[in-house]
């Protein structure tokens, strides 16, 4: 990872300027989804931050092959690496659910905060993501 402290920024995580992070090969620890998330499998996340400031957050997550719900932030992702489906039991600006989405390399999606998902993941995911 290419972070480092930003000059009158203590405690706040900064990517680099100028420097390159290979998010596709950067090591995350996982532990295992909450009981209570799980749908199938024994699904497992890792995560690791890259840049931390006021307008939002930039990171790495992945998850394994599984299933599992959650409850989104607003945030906007690109898939590096795997497979999944994405459902949508709500979705906050329409008071109800949406259509399923495919992810694959190269996926953009945007996520908006209160949207409960079931993530079911047929091959590793990894993806870049940026959360306000």
């Amino acid at each position: 990872m290419s972070g480092t402290q930003g000059e009158g920024l203590a405690d706040v995580l900064r990517l680099a300027a100028g420097a390159v992070t290979d998010a596709a090969g950067l090591a995350l620890e996982h532990e295992p989804v909450p009981a209570d998330q799980v749908v199938a499998g024994t699904p497992t996340t890792g995560y690791v931050p890259l840049d931390e400031s006021e307008p939002g957050e930039i990171g790495v997550w992945e998850m394994s092959v599984g299933a599992m719900r959650d409850v989104e932030v607003d945030e906007v992702f690109v898939v590096l690496a795997g497979s999944a489906t994405v459902e949508f039991e709500h979705v906050p600006s329409s008071g109800g659910p949406a259509a399923p989405i495919e992810l694959a390399p190269g996926s953009v999606v945007r996520l908006e905060a209160g949207m409960r998902t079931i993530w079911t993941v047929r091959e590793p995911i990894r993806k870049v993501f940026i959360a306000r």
